[in-house]
């Protein structure tokens, strides 16, 4: 078996989910599966050791952030990223191509690259698709992403094509200028709410010899039913035997729907991102902690839930919200991750006995969406 494999185990016979296992340099990873963002090489606000604890095999880092600070030339001579954060699992890294998106009022793009200010001191920035992947091998992830063009949606059609075409032809740049063995390299398909876009992308991208594939540019704007839209059309023209990762999705809900359409991997920051601001994720929907109905609530957020948060009443992580205890952003972070780590092993295990369409359902109508 090569470095990186990818064994499907079993489809859903009532939806597209699928239940696989990628095998990476750094240990295997569950699908589906969710990873926590580690953007500067840190899950915000919790170790290492309390991110395992989540039940997460792998992680993902910003190769724009990171080459900020501390610099890539830094995290090479750190050890990479693994030995400098210490996490001994699988990491993947993002290319800063969502940069392009982000940070629009302040870049340009060209064929050639494109050229940012940095949001920290202004200084130029210009990254080509192969200075992404210099990057990125310096960072020694085990899964780096080609250097993609994303648009904010809605956007005008030859807009959208213009991007899509030119992230075709930065992925096969990425290709060529990848030179090691211990890294897969994932593309990433583009073309926004338009599906014939999207398939000619996806067919084009299938045709090189990526490792694994990525749906990108979505979850920017535009309505969930639109997202799930283009998920369900590109999905199918993807390779069969390669993982597929939905880039930057979701909530609990984006998850669960768009693991029905065929989809392995995700990302985000909202379960860390909540948790700082004082909201859980529960089969019930989310739980505002810092409303005055849980002052003296001695109920945990979820007697079935096993992170240290639950440990506690709502009553005593209100109250550290309410007096900026740092504390409290922390034990909701991991509350969350560990909710989102529950979410992805009941999926796999409703995908491997052929009832993901029923607990997708059983989920909907605890959070009230059915």
């Amino acid at each position: 078996m090569s470095q990186f494999e990818f064994e499907l185990h079993h489809r859903d016979t009532s939806t597209s989910a699928r239940r696989g296992v990628f095998f990476t340099p750094h240990g295997p990873v569950q699908t589906p599966g969710f990873m926590p963002v580690g953007t500067q090489g840190s899950v915000k606000g919790l170790t290492i050791d309390q991110v395992k604890a989540t039940g997460a095999d792998m992680i993902l880092g910003n190769t724009y952030h990171l080459a900020l600070r501390p610099g890539h030339e830094t995290v090479r001579k750190l050890g990479g990223l693994h030995a400098m954060s210490g996490w001994e699992g699988p990491i993947l890294t993002d290319s800063g191509g969502f940069q392009i998106f982000s940070l629009d009022a302040i870049n340009q793009v060209t064929e050639e690259a494109a050229t940012f200010r940095s949001h920290i001191d202004g200084a130029i920035i210009r990254l080509t698709p192969e200075h992404s992947i210099e990057i990125q091998e310096a960072l020694g992830s085990d899964v780096a992403m080609v250097l993609d063009h994303v648009v904010a949606l809605p956007a005008e059609k030859d807009q959208v094509e213009e991007a899509m075409a030119r992230s075709i032809r930065w992925a096969k740049r990425c290709l060529e200028a990848a030179n090691r063995d211990d890294q897969a390299l994932f593309a990433i398909v583009q073309g926004g709410l338009d599906e014939t876009m999207r398939i000619e992308c996806a067919r084009e991208l299938s045709s090189m010899n990526f490792t694994g594939y990525a749906v990108g540019g979505l979850s920017v704007g535009e309505a969930p039913s639109e997202m799930y839209r283009i998920t369900a059309a590109t999905t199918p023209e993807l390779p069969e035997t390669k993982p597929r990762y939905l880039m930057g999705v979701g909530r609990p809900i984006d998850l669960l729907e768009s693991v029905a359409r065929g989809i392995d991997l995700f990302d985000c920051v909202m379960p860390t991102r909540n948790g700082r601001n004082g909201l859980a994720f529960t089969d019930t929907g989310p739980l505002k902690l810092r409303n005055a109905i849980h002052r003296e609530d001695t109920g945990p957020i979820d007697e079935r839930c096993p992170c240290l948060a639950c440990r506690h009443s709502r009553g005593y992580l209100r109250h550290l919200f309410n007096t900026s205890e740092m504390l409290g952003p922390i034990l909701l972070s991991l509350h969350n991750l560990t909710y989102y780590q529950r979410l992805m092993t009941e999926a796999r295990l409703a995908i491997e006995q052929d009832r993901f369409g029923t607990y997708l359902a059983s989920k909907k109508d605890g959070w009230g969406m059915a």
